[in-house]
């Protein structure tokens, strides 16, 4: 290091080390009044290289990859707890649906926690509190579309000393804290905070109330440079009161004063592309299509990278007739803009909820012999869609088909649908005759029967039927293959990585009564309307289901064993399909192709104790649920977590955390957690020790951080 000015507190007395303080720091040396030497430009920037995580999903690409390699197949079975963080205090109820994934920088860990969605930050080698934070938000919280604690925050720095962590509050206001002391920092928007609501629009460009209007976030924020970008949600549509409700919207905001720098509008209005797909002037009438997943950002290319959801309401469009962009889409638009670049829509006209699940993945791939930057997205239909990501062109051909046809009233369908190519299929999207389940030949004749409910069109796109308790129960539709915990990619193997949800789903409607709702027909079945919630519906402070929430988690029945995602149809007990139900897939991206797929998980209970199946030895089944869970990889192991709890012979009850082989696939070591995988998990190394740390909860088990290290 040349012309390097070190300088010293008691040489130049109180007055030189106060400006000091000011400069920029590396270390115990301080450089003063001259550029920061080039080897230390950019060490205030985190990454995984250097055993941090400084991303939800470790990098801007959010591939979940960490080069760490002390946690290997050899000693994985060797690991023990090495701290454990209860988040039961962060609210005046305990929460048991914590999705949170930590973030680390410099030996911190930074997340969020319990019904008030409150942050805090850990120390990485002892687990122990150094700070936390949390708005009161009273009733804003409690009317908030997505509450609980959420699934991270966001770190920002300009590498001098500045260090800030960034989270969206349960009423969706953008809060930036000092990452040393948790102080909100006042120079940011009013006071530390900006609140999100303002500008968030239904109807013809009405504001929403500042109070009820109904828009909120789980996901953590993108940091890019000096911008942060904001997506929206709102309440999970099953069974919604309008189809006007608050529009989705995704904003870029300036992370030092919380100016508005571009604004992009999932729902476009007259003279933006897009908006004659909105038929009958309905975009004025219709809200939704918001973008509750993560984003993904190239710097290089200047592009973000947008997931967008399905429009209200989630099952039935007769009331927005067209195609509807950019519902269920990916858009990439300009990083400094917003403006739109190239998109593709996975489903013209939604009615199915197959919205984009989670953050589309970046990577660089040999294809053919040609180097190609790609961007993946893993969709709940059991499809990956592989682009280009400088121009939005299929890497492999997508092929427009046409589709079955709705007999629903006012309902009018897209006459064809985007279809990838079978090789980048990785989970069941229809039913076959050869997929039914023959355990034994009476099972398969009660599975046959019970299909004859059902109408089964052979098609991923297979319309939604009024259900009728007499006749026609429902739809076969695909179940959920990928949900938000999303996929995972790494590098040195060039191969994405997808927990696979592989059941089958149904879809049924009913005409809601009129004072409900005035949507023509919502989810379920004639004669028998509920009101539906969604997980993302509860259970704020302030919200009058939280208490009882709390109490239903803490009853006896809340340990009965765990069975199905709802709509899987079941014989004694199981599913109608056989096995497996859920699965780790890996598929290798330069050949656009599966490489090996595994069940994950252990035989459901409900399965293994079926009457139908006493006295024979069932193979591992895998859990239907795995589209529920995320992965973290490393330099050689996939590790995730059981979405369920079981009760085995040889163990106690519980789920397991499990590690696979990259390339093999194989099961290389487990171990027993005290409730399921519930947040997706993360690695990171301080003074030379490897840590994963994984969020668990479910049943009666509230919400608690666990990480796992080698023994001393």
């Amino acid at each position: 290091m040349t012309r390097k000015l070190l300088l010293s507190v008691s040489a130049l007395g109180l007055a030189v080390a106060a400006a000091m303080w000011a400069a920029p720091q590396v270390g115990a040396q301080v450089f003063i009044g001259t550029p920061t030497p080039q080897q230390f430009a950019g060490q205030g920037q985190p990454s995984t290289k250097t055993g941090q995580w400084p991303t939800n999903g470790g990098d801007l690409a959010f591939t979940r990859y960490s080069p760490l390699d002390q946690i290997n197949a050899q000693n994985f079975d060797k690991l023990e707890v090495a701290w454990r963080f209860k988040t039961d205090a962060f609210g005046p109820f305990p929460e048991y649906k914590l999705e949170g994934t930590p973030i680390m920088i410099k030996g911190v860990l930074y997340t969020t926690a319990g019904t008030r969605r409150s942050v805090i930050a850990l120390d990485g080698k002892t687990g122990e509190l150094i700070w936390s934070h949390s708005l009161r938000e009273g009733e804003r919280a409690a009317n908030s579309a997505r509450q609980l604690s959420g699934r991270g925050v966001s770190y920002w720095t300009d590498g001098r000393g500045d260090e800030r962590i960034i989270y969206v509050t349960t009423g969706y206001r953008l809060v930036e804290l000092d990452a040393k002391t948790g102080q909100v920092v006042k120079s940011f928007a009013a006071d530390g905070i900006l609140d999100l609501k303002v500008g968030a629009v239904f109807g013809n460009d009405q504001q929403i109330d500042l109070e009820k209007g109904e828009i909120g976030i789980h996901a953590a924020p993108t940091v890019v440079g000096d911008m942060v970008i904001v997506g929206s949600s709102m309440r999970e549509g099953a069974t919604v009161p309008t189809h006007n409700n608050t529009k989705g919207l995704v904003r870029a905001f300036d992370v030092r004063t919380g100016k508005q720098i571009w604004r992009f509008n999932t729902i476009p209005r007259p003279g933006e592309f897009g908006h004659e797909t909105w038929e009958n002037n309905s975009w004025a009438i219709n809200g939704n299509t918001g973008v509750w997943s993560h984003i993904t950002v190239d710097e290089e290319l200047g592009l973000v990278y947008i997931p967008v959801e399905t429009p209200t309401s989630d099952y039935y469009g007769g009331h927005r007739p067209g195609n509807n962009l950019f519902a269920e889409s990916l858009v990439a638009v300009d990083l400094k803009t917003g403006v739109r670049k190239w998109h593709f829509q996975f489903v013209h006209h939604p009615i199915w909820n197959w919205d984009m699940t989670s953050a589309p993945i970046l990577a660089d791939v040999n294809v053919n012999g040609t180097a190609r930057k790609i961007v993946m997205v893993a969709s709940k239909q059991g499809w990956l869609y592989v682009f280009d990501r400088a121009t939005g062109q299929p890497i492999w051909p997508i092929e427009e088909k046409p589709v079955p046809q709705s007999d629903v009233a006012g309902e009018k369908l897209a006459a064809t649908q985007p279809h990838p190519p079978d090789k980048l299929r990785y989970s069941r999207n229809v039913l076959t005759d050869n997929d039914v389940v023959d355990f034994t030949p009476e099972l398969k004749a009660q599975a046959l029967e019970l299909l004859k409910r059902y109408k089964n069109v052979g098609s991923p796109f297979a319309p939604s039927v009024v259900g009728d308790p007499n006749g026609i129960l429902g739809a076969i539709i695909p179940g959920t293959a990928t949900n938000w915990p999303g996929f995972g990619y790494d590098p040195d193997t060039r191969t994405a990585f997808m927990p696979t949800g592989n059941t089958i789903g149904v879809r049924t409607l009913v005409q809601p009564p009129g004072e409900f709702s005035d949507i023509r027909y919502v989810a379920g079945i004639q004669g028998q309307f509920r009101e539906i919630f969604g997980p993302g519906d509860c259970c704020a402070v302030g919200n009058p289901r939280t208490a009882e929430r709390a109490r239903a988690a803490r009853n006896p029945n809340a340990n009965a064993p765990a069975g199905f995602p709802g709509g899987t149809p079941l014989v004694q007990g199981v599913p109608v399909t056989k096995p497996p139900y859920g699965l780790l897939s890996a598929m290798d991206m330069e050949k656009g192709e599966l490489k090996w797929q595994t069940p994950h998980g252990d035989t459901p209970d409900v399965v293994r104790n079926s009457p139908a199946l006493r006295g024979m030895n069932i193979p591992k089944t895998g859990q239907a649920q795995t589209s529920g869970v995320g992965l973290v990889i490393t330099k050689t192991l996939v590790v995730i977590g059981d979405p369920i709890t079981t009760t085995l012979p040889d163990r106690p009850r519980g789920a397991m955390l499990r590690a696979y082989d990259k390339v093999s696939g194989e099961g290389v070591g487990a171990l027993l957690m005290p409730a399921p995988q519930s947040g997706n998990p993360m690695t990171y190394s301080v003074d030379g020790k490897q840590y994963i740390v994984v969020a668990v909860s479910g049943g009666s088990y509230s919400g608690e951080y666990i990480a796992y290290s080698l023994p001393n």
